[in-house]
């Protein structure tokens, strides 16, 4: 058996040799001598191009073009985001106590300043009334406080006077220095009086400010126990219900804003240039919703892992039809240029590998760059050709720049 498979082996190698390296001789012993027939070929890509010679025996390929003229086209720039609330606040207590107000469900809507949940006072209002009494006192203290100070500088000027003539005395040896000293030392309590008055004065208006300190820190934790809205809009959660214990940053309602929305979404840093702030924008939710707005905010700063900027787009939302959260697709208006619709199969690239298309040019081939503005169901927008050209679509790949061509132009038109 195993004689058989090597005998095999070798016939089937003999044979490929002969149809591989000795085709012509082959087909000319089947033949019985005659010249072998050309073997016509039908590959598809090669069948609607063919090749010539000129008279100088240069190469020539037959192509077919398309004339195309430029057309303005909408550079929008089309993106994936969210809905965003223009708002959302949590309300949180600022003092403790017992709830005492009836709650409010959520989805019910509230206008700014409305009242959301109310603490029960306990005991500050007696506080207050305490701190309202204080305060007489304490004003009360002060014309007193200010009746020493005249009445300590009066006897500071005796002191003085007394002093003055005690000196004058002692010059002229009618007193004795005893008595000089005693009015010297009557002044120096005079000065300690006085400086002792006026910080009576101090201390009685210390006493005003810090009565009034204390009634204004009285009204203002009375102040703290109604939690109110800060601004219209709807509620989330429901607010805190009756009897709950409140705590200093206890949670009381989340209020949001739906009117207006945000969509939100984020630029690639290549298309970040084209998106100017008031520049046009809608959006489509999944759920078919349709909207318009402006832009009004873009980033300064790329998110470091996705290094893309933060674009938000300011929509009216009058019938609170969308909400937090939803997915849309997003448009964003951007500065027209000037394109050329192409077939994606007219797309080559030279041997730098630059993408770029070939085009007819006094029946010679002309490689030029292009740059894709948009993909479409009917082609490729594309910039960087000339107002009007001639795009090769069939026998691009079969040219370089300064092959001669011979055009055949197709009847569709770009």
């Amino acid at each position: 058996m195993r004689f058989f498979s090597i005998v095999t082996a070798v016939l089937v190698t003999l044979a490929l040799y002969l149809i591989v390296f000795e085709r012509d001789g082959l087909l000319s012993f089947a033949s019985n001598g005659e010249e072998p027939v050309a073997v016509q070929d039908t590959d598809p890509d090669t069948s609607e191009t063919s090749e010539a010679e000129t008279e100088d025996g240069a190469r020539v390929v037959s192509v077919v073009a398309l004339k195309s003229t430029a057309q303005g086209v909408d550079n929008a720039v089309v993106l994936r985001g969210r809905t965003e609330a223009a708002r959302q606040v949590d309300v949180r207590a600022e003092t403790s106590g017992l709830v005492k107000s009836e709650p409010l469900r959520k989805g019910s809507s509230v206008e700014a300043g409305q009242l959301l949940c109310e603490i029960a006072p306990g005991t500050r209002e007696t506080a207050l009334r305490e701190a309202e009494a204080r305060l007489p006192e304490a004003k009360a203290r002060l014309p007193e406080a200010e009746g020493r100070v005249l009445e300590a500088e009066a006897r500071l000027k005796e002191a003085q006077i007394n002093d003055n003539a005690a000196k004058q005395l002692s010059e002229g040896g009618f007193a004795s220095e005893v008595r000089v000293a005693g009015t010297q030392a009557a002044v120096q309590s005079a000065l300690a009086a006085v400086e002792t008055a006026r910080a009576g004065v101090e201390s009685a208006r210390a006493g005003i400010l810090a009565a009034e300190a204390a009634i204004a820190a009285a009204r203002n934790e009375i102040g703290r126990l109604q939690i109110k809205a800060p601004f219209a809009g709807l509620l989330e959660t429901d607010t805190a219900e009756l009897g709950a214990l409140m705590q200093p940053g206890g949670l009381c309602a989340t209020v949001i804003q739906l009117n207006p929305i945000k969509l939100v979404s984020f630029v690639p840093e290549t298309d970040v240039a084209k998106v100017e702030l008031g520049a046009r924008a809608g959006g489509r939710t999944t759920a078919g919703q349709t909207v318009e707005g402006k832009v009004t905010f873009i980033s300064r700063s790329s998110d470091p892992e996705t290094r893309t900027f933060r674009v938000e787009i300011t929509v009216n939302n009058n019938d609170l039809a969308l909400r937090d959260g939803q997915t849309a697709e997003i448009i964003i208006g951007a500065e027209g240029q000037k394109a050329h619709l192409v077939p994606a199969s007219a797309l080559t690239l030279n041997d730098e590998g630059a993408l770029g298309v070939q085009l007819a040019a006094d029946d010679k081939a002309a490689f030029t760059p292009v740059t894709i503005l948009r993909d479409t169901t009917n082609g490729i927008w594309v910039t960087g050709l000339p107002e009007q050209a001639a795009i090769i679509i069939v026998g691009q790949e079969y040219v370089t720049d300064g092959v001669a061509i011979n055009v055949t132009y197709s009847e569709g038109k770009s």
